[in-house]
């Protein structure tokens, strides 16, 4: 997975640290909550969230916590 995460960066042009395991968290449990079309969807929104300045924390605990209320979660 690091070995992919370096070539995406080289790629695009950026060098960026982030916390991959909370961006596949997010995925992980939009997929189980919503359906499984919703965790790149969700990840994106993360990105654009970040890019607009909130905190990747931040972003991830308000993903987890709307995850688990979502109506098919419980």
């Amino acid at each position: 997975m690091n070995d992919w995460i370096a070539a995406v960066q080289k790629e695009l042009g950026v060098d960026v640290s982030f916390d991959a395991d909370a961006i596949l968290d997010a995925a992980r449990d939009a997929a189980h909550a919503v359906e499984r079309k919703a965790a790149p969807v969700t990840t994106y929104l993360m990105g654009v969230a970040v890019a607009q300045g909130a905190k990747p924390a931040d972003v991830a605990a308000k993903i987890e916590k709307l995850a688990k209320s979502w109506p098919s979660a419980t």
